[in-house]
Protein backbone atom coordinates (compact mmCIF):
# COMPACT_ATOMS: atom_id res chain seq x y z
CA UNK A 1 0.00 0.00 0.00
CA UNK A 2 1.36 3.35 -0.83
CA UNK A 3 1.59 5.88 1.54
CA UNK A 4 0.49 9.17 0.81
CA UNK A 5 3.33 12.10 2.26
CA UNK A 6 2.53 15.53 3.66
CA UNK A 7 4.91 17.26 1.85
CA UNK A 8 2.04 18.73 -0.39
CA UNK A 9 0.73 20.80 2.24
CA UNK A 10 3.71 22.66 3.18
CA UNK A 11 4.26 23.21 -0.80
CA UNK A 12 0.82 24.52 -1.06
CA UNK A 13 0.78 26.83 2.12
CA UNK A 14 4.58 28.29 0.06
CA UNK A 15 2.63 28.56 -3.06
CA UNK A 16 -0.55 30.61 -1.34
CA UNK A 17 2.50 33.04 1.10
CA UNK A 18 4.06 33.45 -2.62
CA UNK A 19 0.96 34.50 -4.36
CA UNK A 20 -0.28 36.97 -1.50
CA UNK A 21 3.13 38.35 -1.47
CA UNK A 22 3.70 39.05 -5.20
CA UNK A 23 1.15 42.12 -5.19
CA UNK A 24 3.49 43.96 -2.60
CA UNK A 25 4.84 46.76 -5.17
CA UNK A 26 3.05 48.06 -8.36
CA UNK A 27 5.35 48.76 -11.51
CA UNK A 28 3.70 49.83 -14.61
CA UNK A 29 5.39 49.96 -17.87
CA UNK A 30 3.67 51.26 -20.71
CA UNK A 31 4.36 53.26 -24.35
CA UNK A 32 2.05 55.45 -25.68
CA UNK A 33 1.93 58.62 -28.26
CA UNK A 34 1.56 62.18 -27.89
CA UNK A 35 -0.15 63.72 -30.48
CA UNK A 36 1.31 67.21 -32.12
CA UNK A 37 -0.40 69.86 -30.73
CA UNK A 38 -1.78 67.76 -27.54
CA UNK A 39 -1.44 66.70 -23.72
CA UNK A 40 -1.42 63.16 -22.54
CA UNK A 41 -2.09 62.78 -18.64
CA UNK A 42 -1.70 59.72 -16.89
CA UNK A 43 -3.06 59.41 -13.08
CA UNK A 44 -1.43 56.96 -10.47
CA UNK A 45 -3.05 56.32 -7.34
CA UNK A 46 -0.64 56.72 -4.05
CA UNK A 47 -1.33 56.93 -0.40
CA UNK A 48 1.07 58.27 2.49
CA UNK A 49 4.70 57.08 2.84
CA UNK A 50 5.05 55.33 -0.89
CA UNK A 51 7.75 55.49 -2.59
CA UNK A 52 7.77 56.39 -6.32
CA UNK A 53 9.97 56.59 -9.41
CA UNK A 54 8.46 57.80 -12.92
CA UNK A 55 10.86 57.50 -15.83
CA UNK A 56 10.47 57.70 -19.25
CA UNK A 57 11.97 58.56 -22.46
CA UNK A 58 10.70 60.29 -25.57
CA UNK A 59 11.27 59.40 -29.05
CA UNK A 60 10.63 61.50 -32.05
CA UNK A 61 11.31 61.48 -35.48
CA UNK A 62 13.41 65.05 -35.32
CA UNK A 63 13.07 66.04 -31.79
CA UNK A 64 13.12 63.89 -28.74
CA UNK A 65 11.89 66.12 -25.90
CA UNK A 66 8.69 66.88 -24.81
CA UNK A 67 7.10 69.13 -21.22
CA UNK A 68 6.26 66.68 -18.11
CA UNK A 69 4.67 67.84 -15.04
CA UNK A 70 2.97 66.21 -11.71
CA UNK A 71 0.36 67.59 -10.36
CA UNK A 72 -0.96 66.31 -6.66
CA UNK A 73 -4.20 65.34 -5.46
CA UNK A 74 -4.77 69.20 -4.38
CA UNK A 75 -4.23 70.78 -7.99
CA UNK A 76 -0.54 71.64 -6.80
CA UNK A 77 2.42 71.45 -8.87
CA UNK A 78 4.69 68.52 -7.58
CA UNK A 79 7.65 68.66 -10.64
CA UNK A 80 7.76 70.46 -13.88
CA UNK A 81 10.29 69.50 -16.61
CA UNK A 82 10.72 71.96 -19.88
CA UNK A 83 11.83 70.25 -23.12
CA UNK A 84 13.63 66.92 -21.59
CA UNK A 85 14.08 63.38 -23.44
CA UNK A 86 14.81 61.48 -20.75
CA UNK A 87 13.55 61.84 -16.69
CA UNK A 88 13.81 59.89 -14.12
CA UNK A 89 12.17 60.97 -10.69
CA UNK A 90 12.10 59.57 -7.50
CA UNK A 91 9.80 60.90 -4.51
CA UNK A 92 8.01 60.25 -1.86
CA UNK A 93 4.16 60.61 -1.03
CA UNK A 94 3.30 62.83 1.41
CA UNK A 95 -0.42 63.37 0.51
CA UNK A 96 -2.90 60.21 -0.82
CA UNK A 97 -5.00 60.69 -3.78
CA UNK A 98 -4.95 60.42 -7.64
CA UNK A 99 -1.54 62.05 -8.77
CA UNK A 100 -1.80 63.30 -12.37
CA UNK A 101 1.00 63.05 -14.76
CA UNK A 102 1.15 65.14 -18.14
CA UNK A 103 2.88 64.82 -20.78
CA UNK A 104 2.52 67.86 -23.29
CA UNK A 105 3.55 68.00 -27.15
CA UNK A 106 2.34 71.63 -27.51
CA UNK A 107 5.56 73.17 -29.09
CA UNK A 108 6.70 70.79 -31.95
CA UNK A 109 4.87 69.44 -35.13
CA UNK A 110 5.34 65.76 -35.00
CA UNK A 111 3.97 63.06 -32.81
CA UNK A 112 6.55 61.63 -30.00
CA UNK A 113 6.53 58.24 -28.83
CA UNK A 114 6.14 58.19 -24.95
CA UNK A 115 7.92 54.90 -23.09
CA UNK A 116 6.71 55.40 -18.95
CA UNK A 117 7.95 53.24 -16.31
CA UNK A 118 6.43 54.02 -12.81
CA UNK A 119 7.38 51.75 -10.00
CA UNK A 120 5.11 52.44 -6.63
CA UNK A 121 6.73 51.12 -2.87
CA UNK A 122 4.41 50.42 -0.74
CA UNK A 123 5.53 51.13 3.34
CA UNK A 124 3.71 50.54 6.66
CA UNK A 125 4.67 52.25 9.70
CA UNK A 126 8.11 53.65 7.72
CA UNK A 127 9.15 49.60 6.72
CA UNK A 128 8.55 48.25 3.21
CA UNK A 129 5.65 46.42 3.20
CA UNK A 130 7.03 43.31 1.96
CA UNK A 131 9.49 43.73 5.01
CA UNK A 132 6.58 44.46 7.36
CA UNK A 133 4.63 41.23 6.28
CA UNK A 134 7.14 38.95 6.61
CA UNK A 135 7.88 40.17 10.19
CA UNK A 136 4.10 39.46 11.00
CA UNK A 137 4.17 36.12 9.28
CA UNK A 138 7.22 35.20 11.58
CA UNK A 139 5.66 36.77 14.85
CA UNK A 140 2.56 34.49 13.93
CA UNK A 141 4.78 31.43 13.44
CA UNK A 142 6.87 31.57 16.56
CA UNK A 143 3.29 32.44 18.48
CA UNK A 144 1.89 28.67 16.91
CA UNK A 145 4.97 26.87 17.60
CA UNK A 146 4.75 28.56 21.17
CA UNK A 147 1.58 27.40 20.92
CA UNK A 148 2.09 23.64 20.34
CA UNK A 149 5.21 23.76 22.73
CA UNK A 150 3.09 24.83 25.88
CA UNK A 151 -0.20 23.17 25.09
CA UNK A 152 1.78 19.18 24.71
CA UNK A 153 1.42 17.57 26.51
CA UNK A 154 4.26 16.00 28.66
CA UNK A 155 5.55 12.35 28.28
Amino acid sequence: MIRLKKEPIPFLFIVILFAILVRLADATATSFTVPEGEEITKSISLVVEDHVLVKFTVVGRSGSTLDFQIIDPHGDLEIEYRNVGTVSYPFVCDEAGEYALHFSNTDTTEDKLVTLNCEIQHYIFGIPQTLFLTLVIVLVCMGAVATFIFMAKPH
